[in-house]
């Protein structure tokens, strides 16, 4: 049995389709859905989302804050900001990083840590 997988950014549909399972960080911690999950709704924070579909390689994606939900084998996330590593510019989210540690944004600093992690770089 698969779920359907909705990831959205505030401006697209990044990614959708039938999957095995997907992880995500929220607000109360890492969370694991499969098929057959319970419904919910809960708050994301800034962090890496894996998918993985019914075929294929593993989808991951940088997302800022935002919401899941899972409901009857479906499920959102929906975040203003969201991206696929294969999108992500290494020298740009640099940056990114930078500026938000002088300008003390903690929830910008994560958005940037947790793109960089997603490229497999460390900060």
């Amino acid at each position: 049995m698969t779920l359907q997988i909705e990831l959205v950014a505030a401006d697209r549909v990044v990614w959708s389709g039938q999957a095995r399972e997907v992880i995500a960080r929220t607000a109360e911690g890492d969370l694991g859905v499969l098929s057959g999950h319970a419904p919910l709704l809960s708050l994301l924070v800034p962090g890496v989302v894996e998918i993985i579909p019914a075929e294929g390689d593993t989808v991951r994606a940088a997302v800022s804050e935002g919401f899941i939900s899972v409901a009857a084998d479906r499920v959102s996330i929906l975040s203003e900001d969201t991206f696929l590593a294969e999108d992500i510019d290494e020298a740009v989210v640099s940056a990114e990083l930078e500026s938000a540690r002088g300008s003390e944004d903690e929830y910008a600093v994560r958005r940037a840590e947790a793109k960089l992690r997603l490229i497999g770089k460390s900060f």
